[in-house]
């Protein structure tokens, strides 16, 4: 917080002396202004640390499902990754950790997970293709027009918002419930069902917020433009 308010103050102060005109006190503001925080400040942290965990068992869950051909661990893997999916950014706000390298590597994680685990599910057959399709085109669309932003065009990046977390908790859910269907467990009717339960709900928001992004998406560029000018 302390960070934050250091930095508007010195964006503020620069475009204060660009204003009056002092030649004597630019270059104060200049530094002041440069004050923004770096990529790679606070990087060593504990939801970091959780983020970089959930990746890592990535390759044990295509390890699972394609090595031990185990249907049923490999859902549960895949679920636990959806459900603990809020514990990185909830512990950055607990703990004071919040950080410009988690803000990307905590959704990049995320979006990473989804798509791997889409492909896998495809390659396994236990996901209807047109289903996984349109949620997979909707991840890449989403992720390429978020990471042309921010690194090509210095857009000030913005929280996903509540129907976006919505549509990613009820997918995240779906897929591994579409794996817990075709396997040997006694209720995978159960999960069949609740699968589609989730996952049309969980399509239909997610493309509806990927179209909302567009207008924040364009507004974070303007604000990122403008911050830079000020600098």
């Amino acid at each position: 917080m302390i960070r934050v308010k250091t930095v508007a103050m010195g964006r503020a102060y620069a475009q204060a002396v660009v204003a009056s005109g002092s030649d004597e006190h630019a270059e104060a503001a200049n530094l002041a202004s440069e004050a923004r925080p770096s990529m790679f400040d606070g990087l060593w942290t504990i939801p970091n640390l959780i983020t970089l965990i959930r990746l890592a068992c990535l390759p044990i869950f295509l390890w699972l499902l394609f090595s031990k051909e185990n249907r049923r661990d490999a859902a549960w893997l895949l679920g636990i990754l959806g459900a603990t999916d809020w514990v990185d950014g909830f512990l950055a706000r607990r703990l004071g950790q919040t950080s410009e390298f988690g803000k990307v590597f905590d959704p990049t994680v995320d979006r990473l997970l989804f798509i791997v685990g889409i492909i896998a599910l495809i390659i396994d057959g236990s996901v209807p293709v047109w289903f996984a399709i349109a949620v997979g085109i909707r991840e890449v669309l989403v992720g390429a027009m978020m990471l042309g932003a921010t690194v090509v065009l210095n857009m000030e990046r913005f929280d996903v918002t509540w129907w976006g977390k919505t549509a990613t908790f009820l997918l995240m859910f779906a897929f591994p419930g579409f794996l817990m269907a075709e396997s040997t467990i006694s209720i995978a009717g159960f999960f069949h069902v609740a699968a589609w339960v989730l996952g049309v709900p969980g399509l239909v928001l997610s493309w509806y917020t990927a179209v909302a992004y567009v207008p924040a998406v364009r507004n974070g560029v303007r604000v990122g433009r403008e911050a830079a000018r000020a600098r």
